[in-house]
């Protein structure tokens, strides 16, 4: 049988400009012939797709949000009415989540509706899977499901909800095996998935593609780089508290702030964001990237966060938290050193001992960019949607 390029429509809540691994499977599917149309979030008008490739945005609620016109990063404000507005977003957060992801998939499906079948449809996260499910049965396409996240495992802010990820879990299984393949980003996610009843489960790690020029280092390092979302579950007041025992070495942060979120930054410098290949030279300037999250919930623990990567693509070692899944891939490739998520002797302890062998942590992210790239992980991708393609019939 022939084997067919393929009509694929992928379906993401996330704001597609700023979302990497998106964004490089649209690159790598066109380039192998397929054709992709991206319904996302909040997509800027003349937002460029790779050629061939067609984008349109669908809004969605912005979020429960603080008043005040109060620094984003810095002191936070206290007193009686800020308690008792932090209660009720504690609260309220749960539902005010689900209503703004369902205000999203209605409004999608409107979209999808006037649209013509589609080969494949592709859900990224389970926020579009049931919508995905739905038009995939409607079209006798076939369904693709790309986990980013081990879902109904993460830590979220807000009071907490078992009984919603007991039947979350349940209900993303019962949908995910409609897929004929699910993605993911890690060993550790894709096992649990393996372990839920996914049969056929396939790691595409959020790798990046390989630099033009070969990276340049410092000889010792100047500074660390914590490059990434400011906000809670990334383990800052850790960084905070290490940086002032690491002082006069620099610790630095660059990043978007989650609405909400307030740090004491002591004696990190916050640096202006920028676009991602000015952030290799952030990191190449300072020497050392910062891979931190908390040891709080299952998704953190069998996480593989695109600033690992990112700081390979870049040539920077890195000091990471020691959770299951970062310490496999650190200590296999001797890509940096570990600390204990929450402990910022810890931490300090970890910055002190990259310094002290800075030469053998270059050599081992100079020797793991061999496999650790886009280049690499792309091809499973691709691999996986030539098969799909040999299994429909050229009309």
């Amino acid at each position: 049988m022939a084997e067919a390029d393929l009509r694929v429509l992928m379906l993401a809540q996330s704001p597609i400009s700023g979302d990497s691994r998106i964004l490089r499977e649209t690159a790598a599917l066109t380039a192998a012939g397929h054709s992709v149309h991206v319904v996302g979030r909040d997509v800027p008008d003349g937002f460029p797709v790779e050629a061939g490739a067609t984008v349109e945005s669908v809004s969605r609620s912005a979020g429960l949000r603080a008043g005040g016109n109060g620094p984003v990063v810095g002191h936070g404000r206290r007193g009686l009415k800020v308690l008792a507005q932090r209660a009720v977003r504690w609260l309220l957060l749960p539902e005010h989540r689900l209503r703004t992801e369902k205000q999203w998939r209605t409004a999608a499906a409107g979209r999808l509706a006037a649209m013509q079948p589609y080969d494949v449809v592709h859900a990224h996260d389970f926020n579009t899977l049931e919508l995905a499910a739905e038009y995939a049965g409607r079209w006798s396409a076939i369904l693709v499901y790309d986990s980013h996240e081990l879902w109904f495992d993460r830590a979220l802010p807000g009071r907490p909800t078992p009984f919603w990820r007991i039947r979350g879990r349940r209900y993303e299984l019962g949908l995910a095996r409609r897929a004929r393949v699910v993605f993911t980003v890690s060993d550790g996610i894709a096992q649990r998935l393996r372990e839920r009843g996914l049969p056929d489960v396939r790691v595409v790690r959020n790798t990046f593609p390989r630099p033009e020029v070969a990276p340049v280092l410092p000889a010792s390092p100047a500074g660390l780089l914590y490059a990434g979302r400011v906000g809670a579950g990334r383990d800052l007041p850790t960084v905070v508290e290490a940086a002032r025992q690491l002082a006069p070495f620099k610790t630095l942060l660059m990043g978007s702030v989650d609405p909400n979120y307030r740090l004491d930054l002591g004696p990190v410098e916050k640096v202006p964001e920028t676009s991602i290949d000015e952030v290799d030279r952030v990191l190449q300037e300072s020497g050392i990237s910062l891979v931190t999250l908390t040891n709080t919930c299952e998704n953190h623990r069998l996480a593989l966060p695109n600033k690992l990567f990112h700081a390979v693509r870049a040539g920077v070692p890195v000091v990471a938290a020691d959770l299951p899944e970062l310490r496999a891939v650190i200590t296999k490739y001797h890509l940096g050193t570990l600390y204990e998520p929450g402990n910022a002797s810890s931490l300090a302890a970890a910055v002190r001992a990259m310094i002290a062998d800075y030469a053998g942590y270059v050599d081992g992210v100079r020797a793991a960019a061999d496999e650790l790239n886009w280049e690499h992980d792309s091809e499973r991708l691709v691999a996986a949607y030539s098969t799909l393609a040999k299994s429909i019939q050229v009309k």
